[in-house]
C-alpha cells in the first residue's frame, strides 16, 4: 500500500515584480505525486482556487485532489443551486498552473491583488491542500489560533478537537 503525501509546514517566500514565487520543495513533491501526468523531467500541474471572497488566502489543490472535488460536484443534481454555487467557486474561479523548472509559479496580478500579496507570500500546509497567504494576514490568523488556545483549560489537548462534530464551528 502506497503512502499518501500531505502538505505540511509553513514557509515564507519572496515574490518578484512579475509575480513569480518559489513553491516549498516539500510541497513540490506532493504536487508531483498528485499529478497523474507528471513524470521525471516534466513540471507538475496543480489548481489554484481563488473563489469565495470571504477567504483571505488562495487554496491550492493537486490535480488528483481537484478531480475528486469535481467528481463530487458532477455527481450533484444538474441545475441545483448547490451545484451551481460549487461550480462557480471551484471550477469557474480556479486556474490550472504549473511549477517551472526552478520550482516557481507565477501568481497573476488578479490573484495577488485579491489577497493583498506584494513582496512576500506565506505558504501553509493543510494536508490535502496548501494555502498561499499575505504574510501579515497569516500572522493575524495564527494569533487568533493562539488566543483560542489561551482561552482553554490548562489540560486542553488540541487533539481533542478531532473528537468533536465536524459541523461545529470553533
Amino acid at each position: 500500500m502506497s503512502r499518501r503525501l500531505r502538505f505540511r509546514g509553513e514557509s515564507r517566500h519572496k515574490v518578484d515584480t512579475k509575480g513569480r514565487v518559489s513553491i516549498p520543495a516539500s510541497f513540490r513533491r506532493v504536487l508531483q505525486a498528485g499529478d497523474p501526468d507528471w513524470t521525471d523531467g516534466l513540471n507538475p500541474n496543480f489548481v489554484i482556487v481563488y473563489g469565495d471572497r470571504r477567504r483571505k488566502y488562495l487554496e491550492c489543490y493537486t490535480i488528483e485532489e481537484m478531480e475528486a472535488v469535481e467528481d463530487r460536484i458532477s455527481g450533484m443534481k444538474r441545475g441545483s443551486q448547490k451545484r451551481r454555487i460549487l461550480e462557480r467557486l471551484f471550477l469557474s474561479q480556479s486556474m490550472t498552473t504549473s511549477v517551472d523548472e526552478t520550482g516557481r509559479i507565477v501568481l497573476p496580478a488578479k490573484l495577488r491583488d485579491k489577497i493583498g500579496i506584494s513582496k512576500e507570500a506565506q505558504f501553509a500546509g493543510a494536508a490535502d491542500t496548501f494555502q498561499i497567504w499575505e504574510p501579515e494576514t497569516y500572522e493575524a490568523e495564527m494569533e487568533a489560533t493562539e488566543e483560542f488556545l489561551d482561552e482553554q483549560d490548562d489540560d486542553f489537548d488540541p487533539l481533542m478537537l478531532l473528537d468533536e462534530d465536524d459541523e461545529e464551528d470553533i
